[in-house]
């Protein structure tokens, strides 16, 4: 089958297309024939997921982490599914079709289903459920067989253990869930010999072939998410696969595609319909042949005849006529070589059969132009799933009445069986001959050896009897071998439970280690490093491995290790953890960074040190914070400027520089029983209020005004004060730069008595 080409409508995105083929060139799955939209709307959900913008970004992340390819596809193939979903339809399929699929069979024969787009087992265990009530247990396992595909490995593996979950199962009956299900650990497993009636395979609807005589197809809610050309392929597929009368359950929002003349409603509301037989693709006896002409009657007994003779035969015939395509193909054909009625004039080089076994066209052309017959003797040729056999292919040509060639015949016979007894018998004459050899020689070896033997006799008898004694011993301590043997696996069951929690402890250390923000190295008795995680690796470049077992106080990084020389050696002798040092060190880019050092001793249940833990954190930008904050602190506390911090609830002082201690001629402990107002004298504590109001509501981001302060030595003098709120503070407070403009109001004066003069 052509792959299917974008729509001339759809616009074409070559990373997306390239995508998709990155995705059937590593997983096989075949996305050409689905619906666009659907399968870009299902791709891009996944790429929002994982925070991918493009599909060329989404395309790298499949080839970096093959992991992505299942979530994706449990993204894309969606595994909607349960027991007995839409119930209703359920029960026109127990009562209606069921019944007419048993009368038809009778007795006779097996009954084959096929539930293809299967997901995790939920619609095939249903059918299984739904004959078993109609057939009886036994019946059902000796008759029906439940063949069940989908493209995903990972539903189906899910499907082949049939457990499920009891939200799984609500939709399935009391009756049916006590009868079918066995209950285990919370989970519910479907019976283990209805289970074995049920086949479970990958198969792509769209490219794999078929399978055939199917009584019951049910294929649900699948064909919506195809292409309308891939539908029209698809269907003649599942028609093919139907034997006559043969019945095709869709899904509830598959309401167009059963439209064909392939297929009439048994119930159009359930969605359940019946193969209508085309047997002008097909003689009575399976043959495909090629329609009649239009002017032709109905076929001849002597043309039935012959077909029927022909499909009668094992031996599988396929014609090409001068054109190349395919004529003409038996039943022994159809079924040995998968060649179905969708084939019937098409290019046979288009077809898998013209390059396996054998490439077929070129011998063709070879019989075409010489007219010799060719022979092709046991080709090896594998049929699903993966019976291997031997053909034998003969190429002729077929002659009209007037003598010429008109079509050439290709047959295949299965010499699978002569090709075996061929090899055996070579092989035999070969082993025959080197027996006879071996005969010879071994007879007289065998003279010799007799004589040995009767003299050995002798010896073993005597030997035997004390075998017959040591044998008591033996069952003896066997008996005891066999007591200690129990003792010793229930220790050995111990010893493994304690080894696996001791792994998952120690990956749960190894974790928390890793983890953590700041290094954490543990050195033994020796200073040899015990243990040593990423942040040391990250900051110095030396892994772990390489680390552990080295002396900690010989390592070359960027820390001067062997300043913690005697504080080591004092927690080794006092067992006392050791104050914080802050040290000065390189990482491994040549950065200069400020490391603390915590060292405490490692001490196990008995109290004991075993060795030193250092705990190594970066503070270099808090040092550097801490030294810019206690610089700021003396640039502020020192400035000749008064600065006022104020509690915003209040306004009383909290804290004042030394250039307002000065210029108040109020100390701290003064000033903190006052309100920033009581220094006003022109300002009251309403007004005050109404002033910074728009500062504590948020309008406004600073307020700025000029009034008079009141000193306690040198009075009053005038002010310019500006305010602001710092809200997110705990607690909020309000900061006031204050400027005495006593000289700027001087200067004034200065430059009014000066104008006159100017004049």
């Amino acid at each position: 089958m052509s792959s299917k080409e974008p729509s001339a409508k759809e616009p074409v995105e070559p990373e997306f297309e390239a995508l998709i083929r990155y995705i059937q060139e590593s997983r096989g799955l075949d996305f050409r024939g689905y619906k666009r939209t659907s399968l870009q709307r299902r791709i891009r959900r996944r790429m929002e997921e994982v925070g991918c913008e493009d599909f060329a970004t989404y395309h790298g992340l499949l080839e970096a982490d093959p992991q992505e390819f299942i979530h994706l596809l449990n993204t894309v193939l969606i595994n909607v599914t349960s027991f007995f979903r839409d119930a209703e339809a359920w029960e026109v399929l127990k009562k209606d079709v069921v019944p007419r699929i048993l009368a038809r069979r009778a007795d006779r024969g097996p009954i084959r289903i096929w539930s293809a787009g299967c997901a995790s087992g939920e619609e095939p265990y249903s059918l299984a459920m739904l004959f078993a009530e109609a057939m009886g247990k036994d019946g059902f396992c000796a008759r029906v067989k439940i063949y069940a595909t989908d493209l995903d490995e990972v539903a189906l593996n899910t499907a082949r253990h049939a457990m499920y979950a009891p939200r799984d199962v609500e939709s399935v009956p009391t009756g049916l869930l006590e009868k079918y299900f066995e209950r285990t650990n919370n989970h519910y497993v479907f019976q283990r010999e209805l289970r074995k009636c049920v086949i479970f395979g990958r198969h792509n609807i769209v490219n794999d072939a078929p399978i055939s005589r199917i009584d019951l197809l049910v294929c649900r809610n699948l064909l919506i998410y195809l292409e309308s050309e891939t539908q029209n392929i698809v269907l003649p597929r599942l028609h093919y696969a139907l034997v006559n009368d043969g019945v095709l359950f869709l899904g509830k929002a598959e309401t167009q595609l059963a439209r064909s003349k392939m297929f009439e409603p048994v119930d159009l509301k359930s969605r359940i319909f019946r193969k209508v037989p085309q047997e002008w693709r097909r003689s009575l006896g399976g043959s495909l042949t090629m329609a009649p002409e239009p002017n032709n009657h109905r076929p001849s007994f002597q043309t039935r005849l012959m077909e029927g003779i022909v499909d009668s035969s094992t031996t599988a015939y396929l014609s090409v006529n001068s054109e190349g395509q395919l004529v003409f193909a038996n039943a022994m054909a159809r079924r040995l070589l998968d060649v179905g009625e969708v084939d019937i004039g098409r290019p046979f080089q288009d077809l898998s059969i013209s390059y396996r076994p054998t490439e077929l066209r070129s011998r063709i052309e070879e019989v075409q132009k010489t007219g010799r017959m060719v022979r092709i003797d046991h080709q090896e040729f594998t049929r699903p799933p993966g019976e291997t056999m031997r053909l034998t292919i003969e190429i002729s040509l077929l002659y009209g009445r007037d003598g010429k060639p008109f079509a050439t015949l290709l047959s295949f016979t299965d010499t699978g069986r002569n090709f075996l007894l061929q090899q055996e018998l070579e092989a035999a004459q070969e082993s025959l001959e080197t027996t006879i050899e071996e005969l010879q020689s071994s007879n007289e070896e065998l003279e010799t050896t007799n004589e040995e033997l009767q003299s050995t006799n002798e010896e073993l008898e005597t030997t035997n009897e004390e075998l017959q004694s040591t044998n008591e011993e033996l069952e003896t301590m066997n008996e005891e071998l066999r007591s200690a043997n129990e003792e010793l696996e229930v220790a050995n069951e111990e010893l493994r439970r304690q080894g696996e929690e001791s792994g998952e402890f120690r990956r749960y250390s190894e974790s928390v280690l890793r983890s953590m923000d700041v290094g954490i190295i543990v050195l033994d008795q020796d200073l040899c490093v015990r243990s040593w995680n990423r942040w040391g690796e990250n900051m110095w470049g030396l892994r772990a491995e390489e680390a552990q077992g080295e002396s900690f106080l010989g390592l070359d990084i960027g820390l001067p290790v062997q300043r913690l020389r005697a504080d080591l050696e004092r927690i080794l002798e006092k067992e006392t953890p050791q104050q914080p040092v802050t040290l000065n060190a390189v990482d491994q880019r040549g950065r200069g960074v400020t490391c603390r050092v915590r060292l405490s001793p490692l001490l196990y249940e008995v109290r004991e040190t075993r060795g030193v833990v250092l705990i190594i954190e970066d503070i270099t930008e808090q040092s550097r914070t801490e030294a810019f904050a206690g610089y700021l602190g003396r640039v502020i506390g020192e400035s000749l400027n008064e600065v006022y911090f104020l509690d915003a609830a209040s306004f009383r002082f909290l804290l004042v520089n030394r250039g307002a201690e000065t210029k108040l001629g109020y100390t701290l402990d003064q000033l903190k029983q006052m309100a920033v107002f009581d220094l006003m004298p022109e300002v009251s504590a309403e007004r005050f209020q109404r002033l910074v109001a728009p500062l504590l509501s948020g309008d406004k981001m600073e307020v700025v005004f000029e009034t008079v302060m009141e000193g306690s030595h040198r009075g009053r003098y005038p002010v310019e004060v500006c305010l602001q709120h710092f809200g997110e503070e705990q607690p909020p407070i309000l900061v006031a730069i204050v400027h005495d403009t006593t000289e700027r109001q001087q200067l004034g004066m200065a430059g009014d008595q000066e104008a006159p003069a100017g004049e």
